[in-house]
């Protein structure tokens, strides 16, 4: 049997209309969740992509290799891997995602693989102080602001007065489509849909990485319409993208523009809808889709100020950012829901490789929930979400962050912060949101439960000799590190 599997970046699970949603943005999608199995509670391995994706492709813990090893290591189990040693052609094609790029092993094990990275883009900067860096003028600015912040009420009223300037004096905007930062998801559906005409009647994984949800959100004007939204100028969207990159104002003033941005990103969500039924039509077109399992999913999902944040930084590890659609859809079985426990990107591998009756790699962390799905039982084991603080994994020196470690079952959510020492204890279900946590010595019980699974978890990480693999990452970032060009001034 074939598999797709179809990544979205930043899409949260109570953005889709088959987990709740009351906006239309996944019309196509609740149709196949009628005849999917359907996780409600599916909760990523760590946040964000680049701590996210080794447990959905390689069914690893994302610091299971240590804190320096980012992304698959040379040589690791995958997904892509081991059904290419089975036979498989496959492909993938990520809308220019530099944490999915060959940089960090994720070609390994794929016949064709298009990042997109090197596709030409034309954008125009939506940073709230964008200006040139030169001239009198600019000079003037800068030297403004600094005085009128000697000043703390004028200093305020010089950022509106900077951020208005800024959006008049940047370049005229044609166009949405030349200030997005991504190639959009019918352009990665359009390079799929060659590949497969290409693949014959051989079995095939097709993976495809989405990133219209993403920030900065410049959906397409189609996708707005089919939300019964009117068009949004370029400058109206330069301009709200914009405000909701300000570094100078609190979430206060942020929540002003909230509803006209979470319009854009649900936009992007229904473009995504809109391309993966043109993906699926191709599939029937070709007689591959009563052999092909379809996956749907999420690297991690996105703030909107719920916790007073925008975007998905690493750390925070709230149910905004950790829990995430999934779909899986196996010909031959009906629809259902599966599972009010909490459900590990962890196992989605080796649950797929059970449900299409290949055997799991040895070296896959996760286990498979095919037969309690299938049975209807539930299975109460807490899930756990490894990350560090690292913002930007570019920077070797900046990897070995503090680590962030969460430990989630159906009811309470422990998060426990290694660089300040600090522990936060929730009740879901008495707390959805998250925002009162329990004193640190309520709840004892409770707490010491999922520290045992804490402390489990980081023995079991600690103690597994992959001093092979950390080898060959560390080698490959070496290699990286040297090939690039050295600037002489």
């Amino acid at each position: 049997m074939s598999v797709v599997l179809v990544t979205v970046d930043c899409l949260r699970a109570d953005h889709v209309g088959f987990l709740g949603y009351g906006r239309p943005t996944t019309p196509f999608l609740d149709s196949m969740a009628r005849e999917s199995f359907v996780v409600p509670t599916a909760i990523v391995g760590g946040v964000p992509t680049y701590y996210s994706f080794p447990a959905i492709l390689a069914s690893r813990h994302p610091l299971g290799m240590g804190r320096d090893l980012i992304g698959i290591a040379p040589g690791e189990t995958s997904l892509p891997s081991y059904l290419k040693e089975a036979g498989y052609a496959t492909a993938a094609f990520i809308a220019a995602n530099p944490y999915l790029s060959p940089k960090f092993g994720y070609d390994q094990g794929f016949d064709t693989f298009r990042d997109f990275l090197d596709s030409p883009l034309t954008t125009i900067s939506t940073d709230s102080r964008s200006t040139s860096s030169g001239g009198i003028r600019t000079k003037l600015n800068r030297a403004l602001e600094r005085f009128s912040h000697r000043l703390a009420p004028m200093g305020a009223i010089y950022d509106e007065l900077y951020f208005q300037y800024c959006q008049r004096a940047g370049p005229a905007v044609q166009s949405v489509d030349s200030l997005r930062p991504y190639p959009t998801a019918d352009v990665l559906v359009d390079s799929a849909r060659n590949w497969l005409t290409s693949v014959g009647s051989g079995p095939f994984f097709l993976w495809l990485h989405l990133m219209d949800p993403h920030a900065p959100y410049y959906p397409a004007e189609e996708a707005l319409r089919s939300l019964g939204r009117p068009a949004v100028p370029p400058w109206r969207a330069r301009y709200l993208n914009s405000y909701w990159n300000r570094s100078d104002i609190g979430p206060n003033r942020l929540k002003a523009k909230r509803d006209a941005v979470v319009e854009l990103y649900d936009a992007g969500i229904c473009w995504v809808d809109l391309q993966i039924a043109r993906l699926v039509d191709t599939l029937k077109k070709l007689q591959a889709w009563d052999r092909c399992a379809f996956v749907v999913t999420a690297d991690h999902g996105e703030e909107f100020l719920e916790h007073d944040a925008r975007f998905h930084p690493p750390g925070p590890m709230k149910e905004e950012l950790i829990r995430v659609p999934l779909m899986v859809r196996v010909p031959g079985f009906s629809g259902r829901e599966v599972g009010k426990n909490p459900f590990s990107h962890l196992d989605l591998g080796p649950t797929l490789l059970d449900a299409i009756n290949l055997c799991v790699p040895a070296d896959f962390q996760g286990r498979s929930r095919w037969g309690v799905w299938q049975c209807r039982e539930e299975w109460d084991e807490p899930v756990i979400v490894d990350s560090t603080e690292c913002a930007n994994p570019n920077r070797l020196d900046l990897r070995p962050a503090p680590r962030v470690l969460c430990v989630r079952d159906a009811r309470y959510k422990l998060i426990i912060r290694f660089g300040s020492g600090e522990e936060h204890l929730f009740d879901l279900q008495s707390d959805p949101s998250e925002r009162q946590p329990f004193p640190p010595h309520a709840e004892t019980s409770v707490r010491k439960r999922l520290m045992m699974h804490a402390c489990e978890h980081i023995r079991l990480t600690q103690g597994a000799d992959r001093s092979e693999y950390q080898l060959r990452a560390r080698l490959r970032d070496l290699r990286t590190e040297f090939s690039k060009p050295i600037s002489i001034h």
